[in-house]
């Protein structure tokens, strides 16, 4: 459950995405979601989560106590998704400065500023070789449904389902707060959002995620079922 590093464009999806999932029949029983690619537009410009192309976000933390650096880049690349021109962002991570994963990830917003997520190609690596893509979907594929990453106007108290495929991806948010002062590396930001993130397929582990207006994603910190954190370091943008 790494993001990650994630309308009411379509109000008929209130049910699908408004309610929380702690079981797999219960996530199964969800109605997919209508996607018409004519609701979309090419920029994400959502201020909580903006991806402008050439834009390169640097996090560092720790996972399982070992330092990690992750670099996530987006990218000038599109991906088409259900007739949807999708963003590309790759996200490279490192461990003890080895290489352990390699993922790009396809966004997508609605015209109503919700941003959506397509899926992942995923990739584990050790000793530099390739050992697992576990984790990886792609919407509309095998039954796999997009979801929300980010909401247009985030509420206090709101659940979305960010993604689902079956057995490998059913990550869940909830909007815990709208006001949090946070202090990382790259800066001291006020009114940030603060989420919740699980997923039923590793139960006993959350994740608490928060943004800024303007920036996107400052800090990723595990509040239950272990300790690992990442913050924002630094912000940068490349040219073509």
């Amino acid at each position: 459950m790494r993001r990650a590093w994630i309308p009411p464009s379509l109000m008929l999806l209130a049910s699908f995405l408004l309610v929380g999932c702690s079981s797999k029949k219960s996530t199964n029983a969800m109605e997919p979601p209508v996607i018409d690619p004519a609701n979309f537009v090419s920029v994400i410009s959502n201020p909580y989560l903006p991806l402008t192309p050439g834009t390169v976000f640097r996090y560092e933390g720790t996972t399982d106590g070992r330092p990690e650096v992750s670099t996530v880049r987006v990218t000038h690349q599109t991906k088409r998704l259900l007739g949807v021109s999708c963003v590309v962002v790759a996200d490279s991570v490192w461990v003890e400065e080895k290489l352990e994963e390699v993922t790009a990830d396809w966004y997508a917003q609605d015209k109503d500023g919700n941003v959506w997520y397509f899926g992942e190609d995923s990739k584990a690596y050790e000793n530099g070789q390739v050992v697992s893509t576990e984790g990886s979907w792609e919407a509309g594929v095998d039954g796999a449904q997009p979801g929300y990453v980010m909401k247009a106007n985030p509420q206090v108290g709101e659940s979305y389902r960010q993604e689902y495929y079956e057995d490998e991806a059913e990550d869940m948010a909830q909007v815990l707060g709208l006001q949090e002062s946070i202090t990382v590396p790259y800066g001291s930001h006020q009114n940030c959002l603060e989420t919740k993130e699980w997923t039923p397929l590793e139960p006993g582990i959350t994740e608490h995620k928060y943004y800024a207006t303007g920036v996107g994603l400052l800090k990723v910190v595990t509040v239950e079922g272990g300790s690992d954190h990442s913050e924002l370091v630094s912000v940068v943008t490349e040219g073509k």
